[in-house]
């Protein structure tokens, strides 16, 4: 049997990112994502807008691109998978769970001086994708042959 385990989230941060490290020094960072839509009512011109709230892991140089860039009212792209963590609760006793976004992809969508609404100290690195970008596309070589009118063409 399939399975697919994919999230596509664009949305705005509603904290800081809050990063720790592991024992053996990995970074990780948490944020909250506000994911915002827009359902048209039954009257004319009548919307209503729905917030669902995410939380989101990011790993590695991820979880330090959020330290340094990111702050609260940003907007990203974040792309990633669901997990689901249980825990027993210590003061209850209850069985607890949550379901959050752990990313894969990060990128970053306005620029740092919208979200600051002043001009940056320094300039964040113009390519702020934290997974490789694919080769820019080349064009092909020219072939003087495919120009040729189709009555020209020998067969």
């Amino acid at each position: 049997m399939a399975s697919l385990n994919r999230v596509l989230l664009i949305g705005n941060l509603t904290r800081d990112p809050e990063v720790r490290y592991t024992p053996k020094g990995t970074p990780v960072a948490e944020i909250g994502l506000a994911v915002n839509r827009v359902i048209p009512g039954s009257e004319e011109g009548e919307r209503r807008e729905e917030v669902t709230f995410v939380d989101v892991t990011l790993w590695n140089r991820q979880a330090e691109l959020a330290e340094q860039y990111l702050k609260k009212g940003r907007a990203v792209f974040i792309e990633g998978r669901l997990q689901l963590d249980t825990w027993d609760d210590k003061q209850t006793g209850q069985k607890r769970s949550r379901l959050r976004v752990v990313a894969e992809n990060l990128q970053f969508l306005d620029s740092r001086r919208d979200a600051e609404g002043s001009a940056p100290a320094s300039s964040p690195p113009a390519q702020r994708r934290t997974t490789p970008s694919p080769p820019p596309s080349r064009e092909k070589p020219h072939d003087p042959d495919l120009d040729a009118e189709p009555d020209d063409i020998p067969f």
